[in-house]
């Protein structure tokens, strides 16, 4: 049993005592004895006035030596870091320099230094510098580093510009202030795909993506998206880029998807690699999005950083709404909208329903690594995106302008951020603020009323209460509102309501017919539209709408409905759902990407989430043999079209990742998951077979497995590709999606028992093991056995990873929902999680949250 960690609180921050006025950093690299000298000089920081100890965050640390301008001094050390007593201090201003030694090869955390693969690499974020040198280790202290590295590997990186290298060394020199956590040092044997980029100001940057070697041909499209990010940032933000050279590492071990380090991006390999033998267009798609919001932090995350940890979501939230602006304007904006509400919607709306709610900025937190949440990252791009709507596009200029020259350099806060909104727009934004402070996901009730040429629309919010806030005030609720006629047109084009009040009513004169509301175009806002529309106004938004994301949302809402009603009461498969979505299919005015949006029917957790939502209890089974039966009936439904759509879709083009070729696809492969439905598998046996693609090949087997076939094919899969860890990670999960779910942790176990199971890798391990837990009803069997499973590895993982650990014991988040029988099996294994000797405080965190929804 460990002491549980203390509790951080918002309300408690005060500056650092001391300033850093310059970091000089000297690494000796090797693997089990690396040697860090460090030289920093601290003056006393005006904000903080008195004379104050030298408090240092390190841990893991063997301290070697310790001076203050040349004199040895005695410091105290605990497991945290190490405190130089004031006394020992000059009061003008001193240089500290210490030695550490550290052993990067045995950092399985994969936090601060480490090795992969005979690769040296850095993740400071959030709290990783502590575990490289004694320093304050906190985003509001920020300094330029300079930086030496000696070793005998021929690629020495660090961040910033180089400015001198030899035989055995390197040396950088970053000349912009950062905070430690975007320290970054990469030292092996690299290749690199290099480019060149040209800033509108004149600036010739050096653009390269490193790797191992053998891997320099999958770099191409990496490099493409980058220099398209550097152009969009500049044409859209007006922000270029300030120093020499822009390096990108790809790291196979790493438990994030990137990290944006001040000119040394470090990335996660699978968000870095690709072609179209080894990636889907799903790979390119994140890739090009990663790229983009690594880079765009460059401004919005490092020129401008947060104040402390409660301010996350002032870099991640702004900068995921950037890098969704980005591919909306690389590829269809319809359809990056739609996919972005579908992840907001499982990963964030779930959490916002659960034990694991917090607000956008928490007040508290115990583990930092906890918190990067969907509630960060994705609802706070949306509440970016609320204030843009609220602002309009022009003011939401003249403010990130503002924003950018008022607080370049600066440790900043979301205070700061609003401000800058109602100086640049006298809006007063107090309400808008209970955005970041309030959890949970607002839902909308909506009544009509009709009469003499009058439709009034009133709107109800409520705030539902969460962990640790019972009661909510009422928040600003942009609702982007469409009308349209009986007959399909639109009558009143999208206009932004402005919600403020609990309840709040909104009249439309002069209307010659009862119109059909089109409400909360383009998802507009992250809440739950509960209004109860009958399936003939469903069908008709999907036929009529202009607003793409609503038009889908009409099919989804539809499909949900029709869905419940047979997990629940065993209804048929409604005939109108399956007439709705046969005329989208086959519309051929339509995007087929948004037509392949619409034939993918809503998830189980996510329908699990929408039955508890009706007060009833979800039964992963049934909601799982609904879905299949509706699958198959709209295979049956489509019929001979669908064979004709298949082939008329494959052009016989050269394979390219663009938005148009990655949307026919997607409709073609859709069509062929329904055509194996009635085949028994011959069609995509065959397009297994002639695959021309990743793509190709991973939608064929897909479909094969769906309906329990292609073990021929998955034995072809690893034959051709076993030697390939990215796109085994692909094969791995595969299998286990698509497993029945009482065979489930069955096949889990199988696949951990193989010797390519490397569960010391995180993306191998969420592979499987997170694999399983998305599962849905493998997941929740009855049996206990996939709890009992994802248990198990949490446990072995814990000690070496709790980051990641952490992460995936989310799986237990939705525990409370479901039955009594299954409540049990699920509380029983987190106990047996909590019980465990020397847990570390990650997952202590996390269990404990999640067990007291209980």
């Amino acid at each position: 049993m460990t002491d549980a960690p203390a509790t951080v609180h918002l309300a408690d921050y005060q500056p650092f005592t001391h300033l850093v006025n310059g970091v000089e950093l000297t690494f000796r690299l090797a693997p089990q004895a690396t040697r860090v000298l460090a030289r920093i000089r601290f003056a006393p920081n005006p904000a903080r006035p008195g004379v104050h100890p030298l408090r240092l965050d390190g841990e893991g640390l063997r301290l070697l030596a310790c001076s203050v301008d040349g004199q040895q001094v005695q410091a105290a050390l605990d497991a945290k870091g190490m405190t130089i007593s004031a006394a020992d201090l000059p009061p003008d201003g001193f240089l500290l320099e210490t030695e550490v030694e550290i052993a990067p090869a045995d950092n399985t955390a994969l936090e601060g230094l480490y090795m992969s693969k005979g690769m040296y690499c850095t993740q400071c974020e959030a709290e990783g510098f502590r575990k490289i040198t004694y320093y304050p280790d906190r985003p509001d202290v920020m300094a330029r580093f300079k930086v030496r590295i000696e070793s005998d590997l021929p690629i020495l990186l660090s961040n910033g510009n180089p400015v001198a290298k030899g035989k055995g060394w390197a040396e950088w020199d970053d000349p912009w202030p950062k905070p430690a956590y975007l320290f970054a040092l990469v030292a092996g044997e690299l290749r690199a795909r290099s480019g060149r980029f040209r800033t509108f100001s004149g600036r010739k940057v050096d653009l390269n993506i490193w790797v191992r070697p053998g891997d320099e041909d999958r770099c191409a499209y990496a490099l493409d998206a980058l220099v398209r990010s550097m152009k969009w940032e500049e044409e859209v933000y007006g922000r270029e880029y300030d120093l020499d050279v822009f390096n990108i590492v790809a790291v196979d071990d790493f438990n994030m998807g990137a990290m944006e380090n001040k000119g040394l991006n470090i990335f996660n390999s699978r968000y870095v690699l690709a072609s179209p033998e080894t990636a889907t267009d799903d790979d390119f798609a994140r890739i090009e999005a990663i790229i983009a919001h690594e880079y765009f932090h460059n401004w919005t995350g490092n020129r401008i950083t947060c104040r402390d940890w409660f301010q996350l979501c002032l870099k991640e939230g702004l900068t995921v709404f950037r890098d969704h602006q980005f591919s909306g304007d690389m590829r269809s904006g319809a359809v990056r909208r739609i996919e972005d509400v579908v992840v907001l919607r499982a990963r964030q709306f779930r959490e916002d329903a659960g034990p694991l709610a917090h607000p956008v900025r928490p007040e508290s937190f115990v583990e930092i690594n906890n918190f990067y949440t969907a509630t960060v990252y994705e609802k706070g791009a949306e509440v970016i995106g609320m204030l843009k709507t609220l602002v309009g596009d022009d003011s939401y200029k003249r403010a990130l302008d503002l924003y950018f020259d008022r607080h370049d350099g600066d440790a900043a806060t979301i205070e700061d951020w609003l401000k800058v909104f109602e100086d640049a727009t006298g809006r007063d934004l107090a309400q808008f603020k209970l955005w970041y402070s309030q959890a949970g996901t607002p839902h909308l009730k909506v009544a009509e009323d009709w009469a003499d040429g009058v439709y009034t629309l009133t709107f109800t919010q409520t705030n539902p209460p969460t962990p640790g806030q019972p009661k909510k005030a009422p928040k600003v609720i942009p609702i982007n509102l469409g009308l349209l006629n009986p007959n399909g047109d639109e009558v009143l084009p999208t206009t932004t309501l402005e919600m403020t009040k609990a309840k709040q009513s909104f009249r439309f004169e002069g209307l010659a017919a009862r119109p059909i509301p089109s409400i909360l175009r383009g998802f507009s806002a992250p809440v739950v539209l509960d209004r109860k529309a009958p399936p003939e106004e469903r069908a008709f938004l999907l036929a009529h709408d202009t607003d793409a994301f609503n038009k889908w949302e009409a099919g989804r809402a539809l499909a949900k409905d029709v869905m419940a009603e047979m997990a629940l009461k065993g209804a048929p498969v409604s005939r109108a759902w399956l007439d709705a979505v046969a005329a989208v299919t086959f519309d051929e005015s339509l995007d087929p990407a948004f037509r392949a949006l619409c034939l993918r029917l809503p998830g189980e957790d996510d329908m699990a989430q929408t039955i508890h939502a009706l007060g009833r209890v979800p039964d992963p089974a049934k909601i799982h043999a609904a879905r299949r039966e509706m699958s198959g009936a709209l295979a049956v439904r489509l019929g001979e079209g669908l064979s004709q759509l298949y082939k008329a879709l494959d052009d016989g083009a050269p394979f390219s990742p663009s938005a148009a070729q990655a949307g026919r696809r997607a409709l073609r492969l859709a069509a062929l998951a329904l055509l194996t439905r009635r085949d028994g598998g011959k069609l995509a046996a065959a397009a297994y077979a002639a695959a021309r693609s990743m793509t190709e090949e991973i939608g064929a087997l897909s479909a094969l497995l769906d309906i329990r076939e292609g073990e021929a094919e998955l034995q072809a899969f690893a034959d051709r590709w076993g030697k390939d860890a990215n796109v085994m990670d692909k094969w791995f999960a595969l299998q286990i999606a698509h497993a029945e779910p009482a065979e489930a942790a069955a096949l889990t176990g199988r696949l951990t028992a193989r010797p390519d199971f490397d569960w010391k890798n995180p993306n191998r391990f969420r592979s499987v093991i997170g694999a399983l837990a998305a599962n849905h009803a493998g997941f929740h069997h009855r049996s206990g056995e996939g709890y009992r499973m994802v248990a198990d590895w949490l446990l072995q993982l814990d000690p070496l990873n709790p980051q990641t650990a952490a992460r995936v014991s989310t799986a237990f988040e939705t525990w409370p929902r479901y039955d009594a029988s299954r409540r049990k099996r699920a509380k029983s294994e987190l106990e047996r999680i909590l019980d465990a000797p020397n847990l570390s405080g990650d997952l202590r965190e996390m269990v404990e949250r999640m067990l007291a929804a209980g």
